[in-house]
């Protein structure tokens, strides 16, 4: 059972460098926010200790800028030396703690709060030293691949780079979550060292390290590989913004609202459509706007911060902007920005 003994560290700090860019890996937004901005979202319900420790490095100043207002404390990893590293410039925050810690990285925005709280669950009634969290994928590239025993436990995650062919082969990988309890945490990044062809201080290597002390390591295993997707590139960027996207759809789909042609229509999480309201692509809807019931919208509109009220009727080729439009109403095709 999750309780308020369980801190959050959540890496944020490195460049990614396969995004092709100067901005900070995390701060590369999909679906109206930066991605680290969906994994801090996944972890609000969870109702663990209350600030979540977030390590910076590349870009520090300008990650921890856009993070105001949630609660949220901050790390600084001046070195980008392996994830191990990361934690380790963590480490004020877990030298008086005995509980569980939960690590997870700031590029998997596709994280959900189910699964999260599935994991701390099995974790906490496992008893274990340490669960890490893994899945299956057709194409494991750029994956630490799971390495298990006869009797399927598991001995060591191995990085792609580290790899050898047979271990290339195996599709379990690492999905980059764990729990860990903090007195093993604390002594075994003591462990670690950085003898790989990347010359970096894994995390994944507190597996091999657990065995050796003999903690008890168990596995949670994710059966949506889309859900621990790692965003590191701009491909994979956008497959998870049309994840997100989906996701988002059919949540208002059940509640009663009609939408043709999802794939074109991005409604914020922050906006409300009511029932039996008819959304019809491509159409954008961002900001704290409301849609009341029984409303018909587009297509080709945007709507930016708006309150549209019961019954409201928006035409083809709209902008609407930080305005209200009260019930019944017929906004005329063309109409630019109202605030």
């Amino acid at each position: 059972m999750i309780n308020n003994q369980t801190r959050t560290i959540v890496l944020a700090a490195g460049k990614g460098t396969r995004m092709k860019s100067e901005q900070a890996k995390v701060m590369h937004e999909l679906f109206f926010a930066p991605m680290l901005h969906h994994v801090l979202a996944a972890l609000a319900p969870l109702e663990l200790l209350p600030e979540t420790v977030v390590v910076t490095g590349h870009q520090a100043e300008t990650v921890e800028g856009s993070l105001a207002g949630f609660p949220v404390a901050f790390a600084r990893q001046a070195e980008q030396l392996g994830t191990a590293h990361a934690v380790l410039a963590a480490r004020r925050f877990l030298d008086s703690f005995a509980g569980t810690v939960l690590i997870l990285c700031g590029d998997t925005p596709l994280i959900r709060s189910s699964t999260i709280r599935k994991m701390l669950d099995i974790h906490h009634r496992s008893g274990a030293g340490l669960t890490v969290m893994t899945t299956s994928m057709t194409d494991p590239s750029n994956y630490g691949r799971i390495v298990s025993d006869t009797a399927g436990a598991i001995l060591r995650i191995v990085e792609e780079k580290d790899a050898s062919p047979e271990e290339k082969a195996i599709r379990e990988i690492n999905a980059g979550i764990y729990c860990v309890e903090a007195p093993f945490l604390i002594r075994g990044l003591s462990r670690i060292d950085d003898k790989n062809r990347q010359r970096e201080f894994y995390l994944t290597d507190l597996i091999a390290v657990a065995r050796e002390q003999g903690e008890a390591v168990t596995r949670f295993f994710c059966p949506d590989p889309l859900e621990v997707l790692g965003v590191n590139s701009r491909v994979e960027l956008a497959e998870a913004n049309s994840q997100l996207q989906q996701r988002r759809n059919r949540q208002l789909m059940t509640e009663g609202v009609t939408i043709f042609s999802p794939e074109t229509v991005a409604i914020a999480p922050e906006a409300s459509v009511g029932m039996d309201t008819v959304i019809t692509g491509p159409v954008t809807v961002s900001g704290t706007s409301i849609i009341g019931a029984g409303c018909r919208i587009g297509p080709q509109v945007v709507i930016r911060a708006c309150r549209l009220e019961d019954g409201v009727t928006v035409e083809p080729f709209s902008l609407l902007s930080k305005c209200t439009i009260p019930a019944g109403q017929n906004v005329a095709a063309g109409t630019m920005e109202l605030g």
